[in-house]
Parts: C-alpha cells; sequence; structure tokens
C-alpha cells in the first residue's frame, strides 16, 4: 500500500476536478450501476498516469459532452474498492491506471494501460471523447 502522502495529491488531481473519490467496495458498487453515464478511472502513482492519464482525463472533460457521473478508485491504496471495481471490468484482466466508460450499468468503452503507456494526454483525451460522443 502506498503511503498517504504520495497518494493524496494524485487522488486530488480527480477529486478537485468533481471526480468522486470510492473508497469501499459498496461505494464503487453503487456509483457504477447508476443510470446514465459513469466515468471510471483506476488511479495509480505510475509515471503514465501523471503524464497522460489524469491529465488527458480532465482535458476530455473540456467537450460539449461529458460522462453524468465522474468516479475514481486508486490501485494500490483502496485495495478493496479497486478489486470491486475491476470485477465490473471483465473481460479486461487487471490493468492501472485504466479509465472505463459505463452507460446504465454496462462497461461501453474501455482505455487499459496499454492504450494510454506512450501517448500523449491530448491522444488520451481525444480516445475518450469519441467515446462521449457515442454514448453520453
Amino acid at each position: 500500500m502506498y503511503p498517504t502522502d504520495l497518494v493524496m495529491p494524485m487522488k486530488a488531481e480527480l477529486t478537485d476536478k468533481g471526480f468522486q473519490d470510492l473508497t469501499t467496495p459498496s461505494q464503487v458498487e453503487e456509483a457504477l450501476k447508476q443510470s446514465g453515464t459513469t466515468l471510471l478511472v483506476i488511479n495509480s502513482v505510475c509515471g503514465c498516469a501523471a503524464g497522460a492519464a489524469r491529465p488527458g482525463v480532465v482535458y476530455s472533460l473540456t467537450g460539449d459532452k461529458k460522462p453524468d457521473h465522474l468516479t475514481t478508485v486508486f490501485a494500490g491504496f483502496d485495495t478493496e474498492a479497486v478489486v470491486e471495481a475491476r470485477k465490473h471490468l471483465a473481460p479486461f484482466p487487471p490493468s492501472s491506471p485504466c479509465v472505463a466508460l459505463f452507460k446504465d450499468g454496462e462497461l461501453v468503452h474501455m482505455l487499459e494501460r496499454h492504450h494510454i503507456e506512450g501517448n500523449p494526454a491530448g491522444a488520451i483525451a481525444a480516445n475518450l471523447q469519441a467515446a462521449y460522443d457515442e454514448y453520453c
């Protein structure tokens, strides 16, 4: 488990932008079964989370269409919440960071770590905005 002092600023990059910080399995379950569209970010300490995932996700929200609900869990910190979140990401293997879009509780779009690593934040944002155009 990562130290709180390390994790909290990384969580704040999303929570300060309106993301609900899910820290328990029951919070994850409730969030992912909401009506409408829900964006779930599995946040992490890795460099690609800082360099592309978090900035890309935030930038993706500047367009006309965006998800109804914004949520996040933190890998290596909110362990039980992440385990619950990953149950909803099948058939995709565990990946952090990753970004998932749900519509009425159904997974409709997924960005795994290998889609994030090596790509700039703008490419991540463009990928997510295309998904928002289709599902939001």
